[in-house]
């Protein structure tokens, strides 16, 4: 059985160059991180693993801790990217389906901590709305602690611990951190409504969190018996659960189950996916692995972009070499979409974006179509990966095209503005004569 102790008495079990792994987002064992920096006098050269951090915990953002904890990213959030310049975060590449796996080959965890559900009558405690990394680490951490915690929704799937493999417990009473669910705007309905005509009915879809994925959901009021297989579960899915518009009746993998690797929304989206066994919390490197994403017919993938070139090129998670969020699942549901029978990937931008001018100071439009990615930037999905793009002016498919291809249909979405200085640069690199 595990011992009941007190988050104070948990972050003494820390020892110097220790890996800790730490559960993301809505996860984070805020007792814990809260206080970790408490033991920075007696330990040095400690590593926290973490994904998707919410709490701007003083290990991290103090730099005077700088020599006694690094924190190692999967990916970025406004926590991380506030505190770089302290010199002890860095970012991991990676594919959501595989970062625990490689990061754990690499460095095993000596201890791992996460916020959890309460245990049942059986002793099996649910990782509640985490599952990408999380039952991993339990299987191979060296010391597992969990903040049982009442307020956590009990969900299902590959994702429940007994206590009998659990060393430590917190008693935690906190909310689980929410998220706002974006209202589209005018360009968010366009592009949403441009993806939401590629989905027939009976289609698999993944979505992701924001004003486009929202806009294609409002899109999709009019379909029928549409599955989930997804990274990210989110309030704008389970609206369309409630209205009957996603049954999973026609999945090809897990035929009515709703499957998805996290979840992070609203506190209905919690109540919803408490003890709701249509919703199956599959670990991510099983349902972020292309291959078993490709499994259901008709699948299709949405993510957003930051830039494209016109190679097609994506960078979705750096401005150049400065990281600002993370790769996660974009490749893997693009490819795993590509995989499927009649499936269909989109990358989604607006055509502009307005950035302030280093310079003078004062914000500017740029075009988010440009002829190259800037210096240093991540390429998160390759040329050879694209599928559809599709900004405010339409949407192109670049499936199987030439380079030369691909510089008139991206340009053909470009803002107007950018049409000419685009095909101008595209001779310039022998891209079209």
């Amino acid at each position: 059985m595990p011992k009941f102790i007190s988050a104070e008495e948990a972050v003494k079990l820390v020892k110097t160059n220790d890996h800790i792994v730490i559960g993301m987002t809505a996860s984070e064992p805020q007792n814990f991180i809260k206080i970790l920096h408490t033991v920075a006098d007696r330990v040095k050269n400690v590593t926290v693993s973490n994904c998707l951090p919410i709490q701007e915990a003083e290990f991290f953002t103090n730099p005077k801790y700088a020599d006694s904890f690094r924190v190692a990213g999967w990916f970025y959030t406004n926590a991380l990217r506030k505190y770089h310049h302290n010199g002890n975060i860095s970012f991991i590449p990676n594919h959501l389906h595989l970062a625990g796996k490689k990061r754990f080959e690499h460095m095993k965890p000596n201890i791992f901590a996460v916020a959890a559900s309460m245990p049942d009558e059986k002793g099996f405690i649910s990782l509640s709305v985490q599952n990408v990394y999380e039952r991993d680490a339990v299987d191979i951490a060296d010391i597992v602690i969990i903040e049982t915690n009442p307020n956590f929704p009990r969900t299902f799937g590959d994702n429940q611990v007994h206590i009998s493999e659990v060393d430590y417990i917190i008693e935690s009473d906190y909310p689980v951190p929410t998220t706002i669910n974006p209202e589209p705007n005018e360009k968010d309905m366009i592009i949403g409504r441009a993806i939401a005509n590629h989905i027939i009915d009976g289609a698999t879809i993944q979505l992701g969190i924001g004003g486009i994925p929202n806009a294609v959901a409002y899109f999709l009021k009019d379909k029928k018996d549409l599955g989930i297989h997804t990274e990210m579960f989110t309030t704008g899915m389970m609206d369309l659960v409630k209205d009957g518009i996603i049954t999973g009746r026609q999945k090809n993998f897990m035929t009515g189950k709703h499957v998805c690797a996290f979840a992070y929304g609203s506190k209905e989206l919690y109540e919803f996916l408490d003890n709701n066994k249509d919703v199956y919390f599959m670990r991510g490197v099983l349902a972020n692995d292309p291959h078993i994403i490709g499994k259901n017919d008709n699948q299709i993938s949405i993510n957003t972009t930051m830039e494209i070139d016109l190679m097609g090129q994506c960078n979705s998670e750096s401005i150049g070499p400065r990281q600002f969020s993370g790769t996660g699942g974009q490749s893997d549901t693009a490819v795993g979409a590509q995989n499927s029978i009649n499936g269909k990937s989109f990358i989604a931008l607006y055509s502009t974006a307005m950035v302030k001018n280093k310079e003078t100071g004062e914000r500017e439009e740029i075009s988010k179509i440009v002829p190259t990615l800037r210096p240093g930037a991540a390429v998160t999905l390759s040329r050879n990966d694209v599928d559809y793009v599709v900004t405010e002016y339409g949407c192109v498919s670049l499936r199987g095209t030439t380079i030369a291809e691909r510089v008139e249909l991206l340009i053909s979405v470009a803002h107007p503005n950018y049409r000419e200085w685009l095909r101008e640069e595209a001779k310039k690199l022998e891209w079209i004569f």
